[in-house]
C-alpha cells in the first residue's frame, strides 16, 4: 500500500479571484475548508497562501461562535 498523494493547485484560490477579506457569513465557502470532523483543513491540503489561511481561520472561528457553522458535526456527537 503506497502513500496517498494529494494534488493541490499551484496558487491560492482567493489570490486568483483578488479577494482581500474573507466574509465569515459566507458559509458555503467556509465549509469547503473544514473537515468532516469540523477541523480547519491545513494549507498543504487546501492550497491557500499563508495570508488567506490566517483570514480563513479567523472567519471560520467567527462563524462558529455566532452559530453559522457547527464546532463538530452532529453524527460525531452520538
Amino acid at each position: 500500500m503506497g502513500k496517498k498523494v494529494r494534488i493541490r493547485e499551484a496558487t491560492c484560490e482567493f489570490c486568483k479571484d483578488g479577494v482581500r477579506e474573507i466574509d465569515y457569513k459566507n458559509v458555503d465557502v467556509l465549509s469547503k475548508y473544514i473537515s468532516k470532523k469540523g477541523k480547519i483543513l491545513p494549507r498543504k491540503t487546501t492550497g491557500t497562501c499563508a495570508f488567506h489561511q490566517r483570514k480563513l481561520a479567523k472567519a471560520i472561528k467567527r462563524a462558529r461562535i455566532i452559530a453559522l457553522l457547527p464546532f463538530v458535526e452532529s453524527y460525531y456527537l452520538s
